[in-house]
């Protein structure tokens, strides 16, 4: 699988003026960006904007310079996004099925590292540690998540194992604050400032390593997100963006030719649509280009 390009859904700005997060709808009918105002714009599947609405802080005395957004998620029906904020709160906006519906906050939590049940309006933490969260990350069926410290810990949690009889609990511990985190086929695959990017096998030993240090063009890896199945993971750091194709038949990760974008400057953010055909960047000056998903059929010597 290589990257493509198609399209650019906002031009970069003169300066520093960060996408926080994007998702896709799983319907695939809406994409969202939030942008460094903290205002969440929705495009259509052909990367038409077509909407927008703004976030709101937790305490309005302190005003919306009080705040960032770090992360947000459509719910499963494709009508609500969750937003999670750095003033120690999530909102959950309605935003209907339509274009131009009302939205609404229907749910909000305070939180840590918590999670939150919409049918009660309560939150329940399953784990704490002393050491901020820097990434998440979840598996395929979206039953497990990863969550990535600033010490170097990974740490899973499973709603529901489905069977797979994997530990719960600190995972690993990377080197260097794991950035860059995404639950893919079979492994774990972390990078960072280090500029290394490191496979995790299922228990947290080290199957494979991508070291690009020394190479003076490649900056810290900032974000990473697998492809819906976990057969594809894709790292973004300043200008580039790096694909791993998983090959079953060895059991390893493959690198693809590197996705060079000039004047991209460092990724912030990547979003892959649910149905895998197309791959969101967004940027720290505000710029976000959607590239579509090319396979390329190579003969593998193990068959």
């Amino acid at each position: 699988m290589q990257l493509k390009y198609l399209k650019t859904l906002l031009t970069p700005q003169e300066g520093p003026a960060k996408v926080s997060c994007m998702a896709w709808s799983p319907n695939n009918s809406k994409f969202a960006v939030c942008t460094v105002d903290r205002v969440v714009l929705l495009f259509d599947e052909q990367g038409e904007r077509r909407d927008k609405f703004s976030t709101k802080p937790l305490d309005p005395k302190y005003g919306k310079q009080s705040y960032v957004v770090n992360d947000m998620a459509f719910s499963p029906d494709s009508t609500k996004i969750a937003i999670g904020q750095s003033d120690n709160i999530i909102f959950v906006y309605r935003i209907g099925e339509n274009w131009g519906d009302k939205k609404a906050i229907c749910n909000k939590f305070i939180q840590t590292v918590r999670l939150a049940n919409t049918q009660t309006n309560k939150s329940s933490t399953y784990y704490g540690t002393e050491s901020c969260v820097v990434s998440m990350a979840s598996n395929a069926s979206g039953k497990g998540f990863l969550s990535g410290h600033a010490d170097g810990t990974v740490v899973r949690y499973f709603f529901d194992d489905e069977g797979s009889g994997e530990s719960q609990g600190k995972l690993l511990t990377h080197p260097c604050p794991p950035y860059a985190l995404a639950w893919g086929a079979n492994s774990i695959m972390v990078g960072g400032c280090d500029k290394k990017i490191v496979a995790y096998g299922k228990e947290g030993q080290v199957l494979q390593n991508f070291d690009y240090s020394r190479d003076p063009s490649e900056k810290e890896f900032t974000v990473a997100v697998a492809s819906p199945s976990g057969q594809s993971v894709v790292f973004g750091s300043f200008d580039r963006l790096r694909v791993f194709n998983w090959a079953p038949r060895r059991g390893t990760w493959d690198e693809a030719e590197p996705k060079e974008i000039s004047n991209l400057y460092t990724i912030t953010s990547l979003a892959w649509k649910k149905d895998g055909s197309q791959l969101c960047a967004g940027t720290l000056c505000g710029g976000v280009e959607l590239t579509d998903l090319v396979m390329n059929i190579k003969y593998d010597p193990s068959f």
